[in-house]
């Protein structure tokens, strides 16, 4: 057996190779990929609030009616089942004009975040339970790990940031903010309004360049986490490409498997041309069959010596010719026809050959 230094076995072992386009590949399919739910989140509260800053008047509106129409229109009937149910359902749709396009077009950033940082990505491998999430001792490993810290410090950094953002915006509107309990109840709603969309709209773009740094961060930890070690490597090349010892064998195993076909038609075939001894070309024809005498069997040194004893032994004429073995074995594939510009020597040895046999 041999011997590897300890030193030498950790060395191997270290992931410090880039991932390969297959292990990536790989990674992909079971979900791994180079994610930052902070530019999901960011991505969504700014449509959100650009959203609300174009439409926030008939937002407004609407939220107005879901007060003001059914305490006019209804509190004088009488409070029965269907006076209920009629009013649910008002308000309800009410409610919706409101609610829905807000969830469309949260749900429409969030599509649009997790597309631009991974394209399109279908995966049901991290739905499937995993009895390693379940042990406590990875869990407190991961509490305490340097992620967690560094996911700690991004927490603290947007709630600061958040905070500081509304803080301004409502200390630089601090006069708006102490005349509202002097104004009528719409333009409290209306400057109020206004305020949280402000504050929505700096906060997030805050966030959202704090959610490309950690996109940055997310894509450098991943790279660091796919990392193969030489070994990994070269498993897996064996397991794409094949293991070389293996592949070499195959490849024998064929190579005789071919030479054995081969030298199977030699018994029948017409003539062997030689060159005497480093080349032996095998030509069979017959008329009706063919249309020019094929090239059945052909190899240089051992192997023509092999053909030229088979064909002694099965009484196969062997002729000589130099020239002609050497340009049919450069230019003819076994199974193949002989090229045309060689029917005329060709067919001089096959007259010959029958002669010899008594065919003619």
């Amino acid at each position: 057996m041999k011997y590897i230094p300890l030193d030498l076995q950790f060395f191997a072992g270290e992931k410090t190779e880039k991932a390969t386009p297959k292990k990536r590949l790989d990674s992909r399919k079971k979900g791994q990929v180079a994610k930052s739910q902070d530019v999901n989140t960011a991505i969504i509260l700014f449509a959100v609030f650009l959203f609300l800053f174009f439409t926030g008047g008939l937002f407004r509106d609407r939220m107005l009616n879901i007060v003001a129409v059914p305490l006019m229109d209804y509190i004088l009937r009488p409070v029965t089942m269907d006076t209920a149910r009629i009013v649910y359902i008002d308000m309800l749709v009410q409610v919706a004009w409101i609610v829905l396009p807000i969830m469309g077009v949260a749900a429409l950033a969030g599509i649009t975040g997790n597309y631009l940082q991974v394209g399109f990505l279908v995966s049901t491998e991290p739905l499937k339970p995993k009895l390693s999430k379940m042990n406590p001792i990875k869990g407190l490993k991961r509490i305490f790990s340097a992620r967690a810290l560094v996911e700690l410090a991004k927490s603290i950094l947007k709630i600061s940031l958040i905070g500081i953002t509304t803080f301004l915006v409502l200390w630089l509107s601090i006069e708006h903010v102490l005349s509202l309990s002097l104004k009528p109840v719409e333009q409290t709603l209306l400057v109020a309004g206004k305020l949280t969309v402000q504050m929505g709209l700096y906060a997030s773009a805050l966030l959202l360049f704090l959610a490309v740094l950690d996109y940055l961060y997310q894509k450098y930890d991943f790279e660091k986490n796919i990392r193969m070690s030489k070994q990994d490597l070269k498993d897996e090349y064996k397991n794409t490409e094949g293991d070389p010892l293996i592949k070499s064998k195959i490849k024998q195993r064929q190579r005789e498997m071919a030479m054995k076909r081969m030298m199977s038609e030699v018994p029948n075939a017409d003539v062997v041309i030689t060159n005497p001894t480093h080349y032996a070309i095998v030509l069979k024809y017959k008329a009706g069959e063919f249309d020019a005498p094929v090239v059945v069997a052909k190899g240089v040194d051992f192997v023509a010596q092999k053909i030229k004893l088979i064909a002694k032994e099965n009484d196969v004429v062997a002729v000589e010719n130099r020239p002609l073995a050497r340009a049919l074995f450069d230019q003819a594939e076994i199974g193949d026809p002989i090229p045309e510009e060689f029917f005329k020597a060709v067919a001089e040895i096959l007259a010959y050959v029958y002669r010899i046999k008594n065919k003619v």
